[in-house]
C-alpha cells in the first residue's frame, strides 16, 4: 500500500493519499481546494488514477478539493451518510467498505464534532480519524450539530476497541505531530484519559474557542463539494 500523508500550513490540515500501487488506483482522504495543484502533481508524479474523493465530514475551517479534483480526474466523491452534500456521488454508512485496488477502507460511524462524521479504518492497521479523535486532543463539539457526549462515546466505545498498535492519523495537527497509537492516545489524550462521560462533556462545554476563520465560506462551498467556490474562482 502506497500511504501519504500531506500538509495543508494554512488550516493545519492534513489530506491523506492512499492507493494501490499494483492497479495504480489511489483515493484522496479531506483533500483542500488550495492544495489541489500540489495533490495533482503528486497523483502524476507516482503515476496514479483518483478514484475517489472521500470526506471525513463537511468542514468548516477549509474547503474541500473534492468539487475541482471530480473535474479534473472524473473521480467520485463520497461523503458520509446523513451528511448535507446533495452534489456527492455516494453516500457512506458505517461498516460499509470502499475498495481501491486491494486495499479495504472501512467506515467508522464518529459523530459527535458533526452529526455526520466518519473514521476510515484502513487494512485493519491504521485509521484515519478526522476531527473526531485528534493527537492528544479531540475536534470541537460546540458548532454544526456538535455534541460532546455523542463524541466521547464514539471515541471510547469504537475507535479505542480497536487494536491498541493501530496507528491513528487524524485530520489536524497544530503541534507538529503527525501519528499516534490507539493504545498511546487512551493513556495520554488529555481530554480523554482518567475521565468519565460526565467529565469530558464538561470540559468540552466549557473550552470557549472562537470560531474557524473560514466557516461562512467554507460550510456552505462543502455542501455542494466545493463546486460553488471552484466556479466563482473559475470566473
Amino acid at each position: 500500500m502506497l500511504f501519504r500523508q500531506l500538509f495543508d500550513p494554512e488550516t493545519s490540515t492534513y489530506t491523506y493519499l492512499v492507493a494501490d500501487p499494483e492497479t495504480g488506483d489511489a483515493v484522496l482522504i479531506d483533500p483542500v481546494l488550495e492544495q489541489v495543484e500540489r495533490d495533482m502533481k503528486l497523483l502524476s508524479e507516482l503515476h496514479l488514477t483518483l478514484r475517489y474523493c472521500l470526506e471525513t465530514h463537511i468542514h468548516a475551517d477549509h474547503i474541500t478539493g473534492t468539487g475541482k479534483l471530480r473535474q479534473l480526474t472524473a473521480c467520485k466523491g463520497i461523503v458520509p451518510e446523513r451528511a448535507e452534500a446533495a452534489c456527492a456521488d455516494r453516500h457512506i454508512a458505517d461498516g460499509e467498505n470502499v475498495h481501491v485496488g486491494s486495499i479495504v477502507i472501512q467506515a467508522i460511524a464518529t459523530p459527535g464534532h458533526t452529526d455526520s462524521h466518519m473514521s476510515y479504518w484502513i487494512n485493519g492497521d491504521r485509521v484515519l480519524t478526522g476531527d473526531s479523535l485528534l493527537i492528544r486532543g479531540c475536534g470541537r463539539t460546540d458548532f454544526q450539530s456538535g455534541d460532546a457526549g455523542t463524541l466521547y462515546d464514539h471515541i471510547t466505545q469504537k475507535l479505542f476497541t480497536l487494536a491498541d498498535d493501530t496507528l491513528v492519523y487524524p485530520g489536524h495537527d497544530y503541534r507538529g505531530q503527525t501519528v499516534s497509537t490507539i493504545g498511546e492516545e487512551k493513556r495520554y489524550n488529555p481530554r480523554l484519559a482518567g475521565h468519565d462521560r460526565d467529565q469530558f462533556v464538561t470540559l468540552m462545554n466549557n473550552l470557549n474557542l472562537p470560531d474557524p476563520k473560514k466557516i461562512a465560506e467554507a460550510v456552505p462551498a462543502n455542501q455542494k463539494c466545493g463546486n460553488a467556490v471552484t466556479t466563482l474562482r473559475q470566473g
